[in-house]
């Protein structure tokens, strides 16, 4: 097992108008930062379909099978780098449904699917939420835990992720631009986006530090029926910094990042403390399992 991987965040921008394209665009993209020497490449959320839906018919219409052209071309590209490829797709299950899905391929073929537990937005019209917890995936380079988009806004995922072994977290993601709220500060910064949606980024970064693993979140950009997407891909690093984006203008970027995925097997925070031995699950609350009061 390699121990420094180089990951890459391909951000690209789907059409739901154009789904054809939308596989065209993400297979280049794939191939392009497998050319370039990645071994763990992710592509947005959905990007397959793109994201506003007008209809039922027009999502069933966009959506694939795991077992379809759109991940065996995922499979192929790998292959030619012996890289892992993760990304997001509009997925038809066996019986009928539609999933918010991320797979992850290798030269091998599919090895997971990881249907979204946390449906966001309007997305509960089109998609039926995953029921199987999001899983942990060893490859050749380390383990690969699965989410997308909002899943990272639940920490009990994120942190099960990590306590089941995960060196990195792979998250597609299309993240909705929003403008900051009357009275914001609007600091400038040297990354301009940063000071767009700060918490998307510090979202990724937080993640990270807290449970001392890489979290590599892969945003679209672009503008759907209206709705404009942050272009906010970033890369984290265990001590939660970024170790590559934002991307300066929010459009078409490959990030890539150099990560010690093994390295994240350590969790200490100092000489004397460890993020996971410290942890003292006994006493915290049984609202944790249980959920909130009514």
């Amino acid at each position: 097992m390699s121990a420094v991987v180089r990951v890459a965040c391909c951000q690209v921008a789907p059409d739901v108008e154009r789904p054809d394209h939308n596989a065209e665009i993400a297979l280049e993209a794939i191939a392009s930062a497998v050319d370039a020497g990645a071994q763990i490449v992710v592509v947005p959320e959905l990007v397959n379909s793109g994201y506003v839906f007008k209809s039922l018919e027009e999502t069933h219409a966009a959506a694939t099978t795991p077992d379809g052209d759109l991940l065996a071309g995922w499979a192929r590209e790998a292959a030619r780098g012996d890289a892992v490829v993760v990304g997001g797709f509009c997925e038809r299950g066996p019986d009928g449904r539609l999933h918010n899905s991320s797979a992850l391929v290798d030269g091998d073929g599919v090895r997971a699917v990881y249907r979204k537990l946390h449906l966001w937005g309007e997305e509960p019209r089109w998609f039926a939420p995953g029921d199987q917890a999001a899983p942990v995936i060893g490859t050749r380079y380390g383990r690969i835990g699965l989410a997308v988009c909002y899943d990272i806004e639940f920490p009990e995922l994120t942190r099960g992720l990590a306590l089941a072994g995960a060196d990195l977290i792979a998250l597609p993601a299309n993240w909705p631009r929003e403008a900051p709220p009357s009275g914001a500060a609007n600091h400038p910064t040297e990354a301009p986006p940063a000071r767009e949606r700060p918490i998307l980024h510090s979202l990724a970064a937080t993640t990270a530090y807290l449970s001392k693993v890489y979290v590599a979140v892969c945003d679209r950009w672009g503008t759907e029926r209206g709705l404009e997407f942050e272009g906010g891909s970033v890369i984290a690093g265990p001590d939660g910094w970024l170790r590559a984006g934002p991307v300066a203008d929010r459009g078409l970027e490959t990030l890539v990042a150099e990560c010690d995925l093994t390295g994240t097997r350590e969790k200490r925070n100092g000489e004397h403390n460890d993020a996971f031995a410290d942890r003292r699950p006994a006493y915290y609350s049984p609202a944790l399992a249980r959920g909130p009061r009514s």
